[in-house]
């Protein structure tokens, strides 16, 4: 299988580069009789779209769905899905000026030494975050063949910079308030807080990283195929290939190496006439299977690396050390976009997986 592709019943094939003319996505796997538009489409792109406030990249793209295959008076037909969305917003004259001159931080070296200098280096190319638009498209059918089963994803952003969220937000909350302000925080308060951190680090000519936390409802115990493809590592796999992340955790991560095994075990209970656990300290998923309870993923996200503070790199060209200042568009922190980004990532592989034990309910009548 293509590097460029994921999952083994509902696959999907990302293409495109950031200056390129477009970004799309092939989904394979998609059952024929589903009903589907262009507004179910836009509806998530709106989501992530860039330009949309001053803590975001000025780049104003329109991000405006086109379906060209896969779907027939207003149903999937069973055919491969392929969905594009144009670059009309480009911009390429910073790069051109630094494509000799590698930026810290970000892929520009390894892509030249992996790809012999043939990458397209337009905007960061295939390394960009701009990729993430196929994810949210694929993210779109994948939602709504997850609704079949009753199964929510959410996302929601806990922490930027220095400022988190200090208090425990019902999902009630969640769904009410994150796409209600800027940094896509269910706490209003906080919001205000992070957004101002992200305001006063773009000032200071820099940028921020954050955490953002991907919640799933309603998935049944059970899920996962041990031992290469289980469920928690498939969902590291897709979550790592959103750019900039660098580290996952899920349920209580990292802190279980502090715990002891009677603080960490979740305790089976009864409830509702269902097996359920007093905590969940293990995210929902044990030995790489679903529990029934909700599966809660952190991902951390690094400071965007395009910051206007000089900066020393390289010139490949002459093998000297150089001072290097960034001119273009960039996003100053990433983690406000990247909310919808990570619920569609954790929806295609639960889509992938419930599909794989035939979960999904049928579409055609």
């Amino acid at each position: 299988m293509s590097s460029n592709s994921i999952g083994k019943t509902f696959v999907i094939t990302s293409f495109g580069e950031s200056h390129g003319k477009c970004v799309g996505i092939v989904i394979d796997g998609c059952p024929a009789g589903l009903p589907l538009s262009k507004k179910d489409i836009q509806i998530e792109l709106e989501k992530r779209r860039p330009g949309f406030s001053e803590i975001s990249t000025q780049r104003r793209e329109e991000d405006q769905p086109e379906i060209i295959s896969g779907v027939h008076n207003g149903f999937t037909t069973g055919a491969p899905l392929t969905i594009v969305v144009w670059n009309k917003d480009v911009d390429s004259k910073s790069y051109e000026l630094i494509r000799d001159r590698p930026r810290p931080g970000h892929a520009d070296y390894t892509a030249r030494m992996r790809y012999g200098g043939f990458n397209d280096y337009r905007g960061g190319g295939r390394f960009s975050g701009r990729i993430t638009a196929s994810f949210t498209m694929a993210g779109a059918i994948a939602k709504k063949l997850l609704k079949r089963m009753n199964v929510e994803i959410l996302a929601h952003t806990v922490q930027i910079g220095d400022v988190k969220l200090l208090k425990r937000v019902t999902y009630k909350e969640i769904k009410k308030n994150v796409y209600q302000n800027n940094v896509r925080c269910a706490d209003l308060r906080i919001s205000e807080l992070m957004e101002k951190e992200i305001l006063e680090s773009l000032e200071d000519g820099d940028s921020l990283g954050g955490i953002v936390e991907g919640i799933a409802l309603g998935i049944p115990a059970g899920l996962g195929n041990p031992i290469f493809d289980t469920l928690d590592a498939d969902l590291s796999k897709i979550l790592f290939n959103i750019p900039s992340v660098k580290g996952i955790e899920i349920g209580t991560g990292f802190k279980v190496a502090s715990l002891r095994g009677s603080e960490n075990n979740d305790p089976f209970m009864i409830k509702n006439r269902k097996v359920v656990t007093k905590t969940n300290n293990a995210g929902g998923i044990l030995g790489g299977l679903s529990t029934g309870m909700p599966i809660v993923v952190r991902i951390a996200f690094k400071p965007p690396s395009s910051i206007t503070k000089k900066q020393r790199t390289v010139n490949l060209i002459d093998q000297k050390e150089d001072d290097l200042e960034i001119l273009g568009r960039h996003d100053p922190c990433i983690v406000p976009r990247a909310v919808p980004v990570v619920e569609s990532c954790m929806a295609l592989i639960l889509v992938d997986h419930s599909m794989r034990l035939g979960l999904i309910p049928p579409v055609l009548n």
